[in-house]
């Protein structure tokens, strides 16, 4: 008599793929990893100091560390820039990022220049820096320009004709052309062409009475005649069809 097969039992397939599962706190490490990178902090790495620049000036006259200026933009301000050279005047646009701390942008507009410094027989320099971060700028020349550029016409150039189209949307094209006009002319002989004009603020229509208008209106005498007929002219009602 034959003996009969026992069927062998085979393991299920979920039963085999069950030791391949990843632990699921590993499959939550990428995307707590790409959370992490996206918003860690930047660091101090970024912030910006004299040692940061070039020791000697680049080829190029507008360095723009910052990456403000599109290609175009660029070229268009180096041309600008190449213009003062007929006046024997090496100028150069430097945008910047975030400072280094207690640096101001003044001071590394005079550091830079000092390190840049150039032989008395060279031409004169001129640099002006722009700061992306603060919408500021700065402005420094050589001693030999103090009196074609006195200091107060940097300023002023600096504060108004640079930094206002920065603050009004970021127009870092114009600001630097309208600034380069303007110091170019001064540096010409011409007259000073003088800060920009500031927009005035539109007026806002309102439906809300002023002081005056409503102090001068008789909406007040209105109110009470209506609160007066509204309380008598229901008594009276009343009072007639009571009888």
């Amino acid at each position: 008599m034959p003996i009969p097969r026992v069927p062998r039992s085979h393991p299920q397939p979920q039963a085999l793929c069950s030791g391949l599962r990843t632990p699921w706190p590993l499959t939550l490490l990428a995307p707590l990893l790409a959370l992490v990178l996206l918003f860690a902090p930047l660091g101090p790495t970024l912030a910006l100091s004299l040692k940061d620049l070039p020791s000697q000036p680049p080829a190029s006259r507008v360095l723009d560390d910052a990456d403000v200026l599109s290609i175009a933009s660029r070229t268009e301000i180096e041309r600008e820039l190449d213009h003062f050279l007929e006046e024997r005047v090496d100028a150069r646009l430097v945008t910047v990022g975030r400072l280094d701390y207690g640096l101001t942008l003044p001071e590394l507009a005079r550091q830079l220049l000092q390190s840049w410094s150039v032989a008395p027989s060279e031409e004169s320099r001129l640099l002006i820096l722009i700061d992306s971060q603060t919408k500021s700028a700065a402005i420094a020349a050589s001693a030999a320009l103090e009196r074609q550029l006195p200091p107060d016409l940097l300023r002023s150039t600096a504060r108004t004709t640079l930094a206002q189209p920065l603050r009004e949307g970021d127009r870092y094209r114009q600001a630097s052309l309208d600034a380069l006009e303007r110091l170019s002319t001064v540096l010409r002989g011409g007259e000073d062409p003088g800060e920009p004009a500031i927009p005035e603020a539109s007026l806002v229509t309102t439906n809300i009475p002023t002081r005056e208008e409503t102090a001068g209106s008789n909406a007040f005498t209105w109110v009470i005649v209506l609160l007066v007929v509204g309380t008598i002219v229901p008594m009276l009602t009343w009072w007639v069809f009571s009888r």
